[in-house]
């Protein structure tokens, strides 16, 4: 019997961690308490190490999804959908949305190592997306454990308010299990699988450290909650329950962040952590989630998790099954149900849907149907993911349509002729995985070139071609996306004349091309300001036509010609003559005549850089940035490492990662977003333009 649907006992959540703080192994615990598995694996190697590659061994041992986007388990009355998190984030529009499907988080720290590099990029996207979380300190079990050196650096490294909830019984080969600070209770995991929790009296040795730690706890919370703070002025102690009702408002909204310990290695406080995922944090109708109104220029709408309101659900990841492409969805608003239409407002195409089914591990369960605030998935819908779906009649999205403009693009082949079928397969796939991911074939040269948003971007699909596909690619040289721009006004009076035997060709036209400045969000702008019918109305679409087809490629170094607006003031046409095509032909013959005359410049993309280095490697990282045209922005240090902020051109970054391990023995590391255009120097331009003009005369020989 399917238990009665109650938003409230929902919690969807993600569990996100720098790599070996051991995400797979607690994932894998949580499935077994959670009943979804009927016994626990180990992740192969060395003390349960969470990659992303075991993943794909320990699906094949045991034919469990964990790397499923979404498994579902229950706890006591609660239903939590655990929701994988990508673990690399470098500049993919992937992690935005699984954080966009998240209401609330686990963050994973080892009990060792503590925050590390990626801890902290993990915290910053939960940050910019206000999701709330728990942090959960693990492998306490290991040598050099510490809980509480691991809570302070919670709390210098990324400025969270972390309170500890919790206090180990023991640690290294010692630990036993946990205190609880708010019900100040002790418990020890027993049984084979730790599946056992028992209620032990509090240690001895214990009793004064948990009063301690408890009253900090009482201290923090009073901060941040008034009832708790008129109880503490008064000397008053809150109760259990206040204590609960006040962690939970202060967690959503965003002031807390309560800190666990155990070890999910050897079983223990894993219970307790899904409690606490129960008591604090948010429900789905607890999280603020809007939609972009696409009817009223993205003008943003709350959505509110209630069944009777028009339908909004968001396909936020796709998975290749053998049974065809499995689209994950979270429904937001309204309810989902099966054999009704859905309309993808990405291309306004309405679907059928055929099968809803609810993964459970390697099972899948159909659904009838699918309520607010549920996570799903659904074969047979070709969509791409981030795509919005709803009813007919509701024309909203759920986030902006805007995909950044690529900024680096690469020739690749299959090294294998026989692998051609795999090549293509891998790219269609990874187009619709990630529109950042884009892929044309260039006409003059044959080549098939991809293009991201950055070199490790195009580096990870390029391995994953090879693993996932079997197909080995040949890659060409990088190459940059320049942009071309005019520096000044021109005026053009162009007239297109052609006389053969019939009827021949006739336009002029008559106006100027006017810089819109390299940071203007249109590239092109057309304004027609002719009067008394000098260009008949059906040919004036023409011009603009010609003109911004002409801007597609521009003639000094072959890129697109953007922030020109052109005015059209004046023309003249022939009443036999005069035609559509001999309008555009006119205006892109003219483009080409003012152009030189313009004072053309070329526009190099300039990347946002953040280096992270130990502060004795601070000179000759800096060092490398400058060499590089980079002009630094802000240098901070956290923890004996030095933050270098720098804007630098992307053309100079290609090979940095190495140049940057061989300066800092290995231990410096980078990431790195596109910023902005700007002119490039003129030394780089006129290169540019002269390998561009040499290309062109091989060319016409």
């Amino acid at each position: 019997m399917a238990k009665k649907w109650d938003i409230n006992l929902v919690r969807n959540i993600g569990i996100s961690a720098h790599i070996d703080s051991g995400k797979t192994t607690l994932s894998e615990r949580i499935l077994f308490y959670g009943g979804k598995i009927h016994a626990i694996h180990e992740v192969k190697g060395k003390d349960g190490v969470g990659a992303t590659m075991d993943f794909m061994d320990l699906e094949r041992e045991k034919g469990i999804t964990i790397q499923s986007a979404c498994t579902q388990v229950t706890w006591k009355d609660f239903t939590i959908n655990l929701i994988d998190t990508p673990g690399h984030v470098d500049f993919t529009i992937e992690v935005e949305r699984s954080l966009r499907v998240l209401d609330g988080a686990i963050l994973v720290l080892c009990g060792v190592a503590g925050v590390q590099s990626q801890s902290i990029t993990v915290d910053r996207q939960m940050k910019r997306y206000g999701v709330p979380r728990l942090a959960f300190v693990n492998k306490l079990d290991r040598q050099g454990a510490n809980p509480f050196r691991v809570k302070d650096a919670l709390v210098e490294k990324l400025r969270l308010n972390a309170v500890m909830y919790q206090i180990p019984i023991g640690l290294e080969d010692q630990h036993k299990g946990v205190v609880d600070l708010v019900s100040m209770k002790a418990f020890v995991n027993e049984g084979e699988s730790g599946e056992k929790v028992t209620e032990i009296p509090i240690p001895d040795d214990l009793r004064k450290q948990a009063d301690q730690y408890r009253q900090i706890l009482i201290e923090k919370l009073a901060d941040v909650d008034e009832t708790i703070g008129d109880k503490f002025l008064m000397g008053e102690a809150p109760s259990e329950a206040e204590i609960r009702a006040a962690t939970r408002k202060a967690v959503i909204a965003l002031k807390l962040v309560p800190v666990f310990c155990g070890s999910a290695f050897k079983n223990k406080g894993v219970q307790l952590l899904l409690d606490a995922v129960g008591a604090y944090l948010p429900t789905p109708s607890e999280k603020k989630e809007f939609a972009l109104d696409l009817d009223k220029n993205e003008e943003k709408i709350d959505l509110h998790p209630d069944p009777k309101l028009p339908m909004v659900a968001l396909a936020f990841k796709l998975q290749d099954t053998p049974f065809g492409q499995l689209t994950f969805m979270r429904v937001y608003q309204g309810r989902l149900c099966k054999g009704e239409f859905i309309v993808n407002t990405t291309n306004q195409k309405s679907v059928k849907i055929p099968r809803v089914v609810r993964m459970h591990a390697d099972k899948m369960e159909d659904q009838e149907a699918a309520e607010a605030g549920d996570i799903v998935a659904m074969f047979g819908i070709d969509c791409a993911s981030g795509d919005t779906f709803v009813h007919e009649g509701t024309n909203v999205a759920m986030q902006s349509m805007h995909v950044p403009d690529a900024v680096i693009s690469l020739a690749v082949s299959p090294k294998d002729k026989t692998a051609a079928n795999n090549f293509s397969k891998a790219l269609q796939k990874f187009r619709k995985e990630d529109p950042t991911f884009r892929v044309h074939r260039d006409e003059e040269s044959g080549e098939t070139i991809i293009s991201g948003m950055g070199e490790l971007h195009l580096d990870i699909y390029i391995e994953r071609m090879k693993r996932e596909f079997a197909c080995e690619c040949v890659v060409g040289q990088p190459q940059v996306a320049y942009r071309e721009t005019i520096g000044q006004e021109a005026p053009y009076d162009y007239q297109h004349k052609k006389q053969t035997g019939g009827s021949g060709q006739y336009a002029k036209v008559i106006g100027k091309i006017v810089p819109l400045g390299a940071d203007s969000p249109e590239p092109f702008q057309f304004e027609n300001e002719v009067v008394g019918g000098r260009i008949p109305k059906e040919f004036i679409p023409a011009v603009e036509e010609g003109f911004h087809e002409q801007c597609q490629k521009g003639p000094l170094i072959g890129f697109p010609i953007v922030g020109v607006k052109v005015v059209l003031t004046d023309g003249a046409y022939h009443d036999v003559d005069s035609s559509y095509m001999a309008f555009k032909i006119c205006a892109m013959a003219a483009m080409r005549e003012v152009y030189p005359k313009a004072k053309p410049t070329v526009l190099e993309p300039i990347m946002k850089l953040e280096t992270t280095v130990p502060e004795e490697y601070q000179g000759p990282a800096t060092g490398q940035i400058n060499q590089r045209r980079g002009v630094i922005q802000n240098t901070t240090s956290i923890e004996g490492n030095a933050v270098v902020e720098a804007h630098v051109p992307l053309s100079e970054m290609f090979g940095y990662s190495t140049d940057l391990r061989s300066a800092t023995k290995g231990k410096g590391e980078f990431s790195m977003e596109f910023s902005h255009y700007s002119p490039a120097p003129r030394n780089i331009q006129d290169e540019l333009a002269k390998k561009y003009q040499e290309k062109r005369a091989a060319e016409q020989k």
